[in-house]
């Protein structure tokens, strides 16, 4: 670049050459998600256990079954959408200041990875069951050997249309409520980032 310079008064002057500053760094915050997943779990956890203790002290004083099990089946909904709404104040508390965009960037990847972890320890439990069960498969197996042990019947009980369209409208009926309840979720997750965020301060 061929240098030049103008004349200010009675000196001259070459004009100041300013570089360019990219600024680059990574928008997504690991160690405030971490933490909200934190927060967002437990209180998942701690409101589950309480939906799930009205629900049994319900049923004990003879409350209707349906009408407990859709309670229990609401409360777990709006549980997960407190949760996740804690958890993403919480994560966007902990960083520093960030846009708007950022901080819904991070509460998407929050609720995406609580959902996630939230099916693994689900799926994680089931097996441990199952665990439970083959662990215990051989003594299962003497008492079926031994006169007046476990019946085990040799073909599967019959099952109704009545009984097989009940239950596939039931399980239809659970699918929705996971799709639904997990945007809301989401959205919710993004409204709790937006409260917490902290805009950059300007200083004149």
């Amino acid at each position: 670049m061929t240098s030049y310079s103008e004349r200010t008064g009675n000196q001259l002057s070459d004009p100041a050459i300013i570089n360019p500053v990219v600024d680059y760094h990574d928008r997504v915050r690991w160690g405030p998600i971490i933490g909200g997943i934190v927060i967002a779990i437990s209180t998942q956890l701690i409101l589950s256990a309480l939906g799930a203790a009205i629900g049994l002290s319900a049923g004990a004083s003879g409350a209707n079954a349906g009408n407990v099990g859709l309670g229990v089946g609401i409360w777990s909904i709006i549980s997960l959408l407190i949760s996740l709404f804690l958890g993403s104040w919480v994560m966007a508390l902990s960083c520093g200041p960030m846009n708007k965009k950022t901080a819904l960037l991070n509460a998407a990847i929050l609720w995406g990875t609580t959902l996630a972890l939230s099916s693994w320890l689900l799926v994680s439990g089931i097996s441990g069951l199952f665990g439970a069960v083959a662990s215990n498969a051989g003594e299962i197996a003497n008492q079926v050997q031994q006169p007046g042990g476990v019946n085990i019947p040799n073909q599967a009980p019959n099952v109704s249309i009545n009984d097989a369209r009940n239950a596939a409208a039931n399980t239809a009926k659970g699918a929705w409520s996971f799709l639904f309840g997990s945007l809301l979720g989401l959205i919710s997750s993004m409204i709790g980032a937006s409260v917490g965020a902290r805009k950059p301060r300007v200083y004149s």
